[in-house]
């Protein structure tokens, strides 16, 4: 056998990591019992904790009571150790959050942009509102993952286009980067809900899903083997120009750089505003006017959809036509990628709740081949705020918890 270099230290960081992703998911734990779950020998544990407690990120947090001899101690991670944010952007303001490494949030703050059209400055004033909520230096943290609609390049990692912000566009992503010197992912915030639901929520730990996003405007993501399935250019899940009966046909599939005959309103990437398709029949404007039309009169869609769940006799008829319209959707989904459970979230989603969900489920059964289970999401607090801070620590432990020293 060829001795390979490094191969200690390689397996010792292994057993450090599997460790502490074992403190964060079951801890306080004792040695015993980190030895019991990962394998190791009590000597070659106590090692272990002898390292990550000289490195800060253990420390003894109580005692566990046994048989006979001594208490044995108790393990956890140091929350302190590490710090990330994690942001939703959108067009009324911004969400910023702070998350120890163990994943317990320190601070939640919502900024209004108050007229801005940096999006630098509006994202470094709210990451420092938060720190200072937090009581964490802004230098302390590890990693910002940020949640914003529209398209984001996979490759580059930059934005492409966002309909209602129309000054993030290329060039946001590094000077994020140089503002605030650290590391900075942009993600499109549907993709991220469905980081969240995997982790926290009615998808957690399948494998595929889809997920819905049904608010003012309509989204899509899908997770494939457990990794969210981008596109080529970042396009997939741009659900709303999906072409459906009862509406026109989508205005607004030309590239950057492309001219279409007849239109002269465009946004920032050179996409004109959605006149038709499947977002024209599910977006909150046409799911207040729809609900108006069945004598459901609360003042926003979302409203509406909640009155109309609580009250099925009232509000039956509204919900059979809504779960017809979202149905298309779901359907065309179902039928080319057959991922057994989709998730409706988006304020309108849940809402709308199981009376929503079980009829969804019910037309696509009679439309598919196929049956997909449809379940509401279970994320609790803002979904997109929630998988952005996931993503954050999952790169802040990636980077804290390998680093070991020799």
């Amino acid at each position: 056998m060829v001795n390979r270099p490094g191969t200690p230290r390689l397996l010792r960081e292994l057993n450090d990591r599997a460790a502490l992703d074992l403190l964060v998911r079951q801890g306080p734990l004792t040695r015993a019992q980190i030895g019991e779950h990962t394998g190791l020998s009590k000597v070659t544990a106590s090692q272990l904790l002898a390292r990550l407690e000289e490195r800060g990120l253990v420390e003894v947090v109580g005692e566990q009571a046994g048989g006979r001899g001594p208490n044995a101690a108790l393990y956890a991670v140091v929350p302190s150790s590490a710090y990330v944010a994690g942001l939703e952007v959108g067009p009324d303001g911004v969400t910023a959050g702070v998350a120890d490494i163990t994943g317990c949030v320190v601070a939640q703050v919502t900024v209004d942009p108050n007229g801005t059209d940096n999006p630098v400055k509006t994202i470094h004033n709210a990451v420092v509102k938060a720190c200072r909520s937090a009581k964490v230096a802004l230098g302390r943290l590890h990693a910002f993952v940020i949640g914003t609609p529209g398209v984001v390049d996979p490759r580059s990692g930059d934005v492409q286009f966002a309909f209602d912000l129309p000054a993030w566009h290329e060039g946001v992503l590094e000077a994020l980067r140089t503002d605030l010197r650290r590391p900075v992912t942009i993600e499109n915030d549907v993709n991220l809900a469905a980081v969240a639901e995997r982790a926290y929520g009615a998808a957690r730990d399948a494998e595929d899903f889809a997920l819905v996003w049904l608010d003012r405007g309509i989204g899509l993501s899908v997770m494939l083997g457990g990794r969210l399935h981008r596109g080529r250019s970042g396009g997939a899940g741009e659900i709303g120009y999906l072409p459906v009966p009862g509406a026109p046909l989508p205005v607004g599939t030309a590239r950057r750089g492309e001219a279409q005959e007849g239109v002269t309103e465009s946004t920032s990437w050179g996409i004109p505003a959605l006149a038709g398709g499947y977002g024209s029949l599910v977006g909150a404007d046409a799911v207040r006017e729809l609900a108006h039309r069945h004598g459901i009169a609360e003042p926003t869609a979302t409203d509406c959809v909640a009155a109309a769940a609580a009250d099925e006799e009232r509000g039956g008829a509204f919900l059979d036509e809504l779960a017809d319209r979202i149905a298309y959707g779901v359907t065309s989904v179902n039928i080319v990628l057959d991922p057994g459970l989709v998730v409706l979230s988006g304020s309108l989603g849940r809402a709308g709740g199981r009376p929503l969900a079980t009829r969804i489920e019910r037309v696509v059964g009679r439309l598919s081949p196929t049956r997909a289970t449809v379940e509401v999401t279970a994320v609790e607090g803002n979904p997109v705020l929630r998988g952005a801070l996931h993503a954050a620590l999952e790169q802040a432990r990636d980077e804290v918890f390998s680093s070991g020293k020799e």
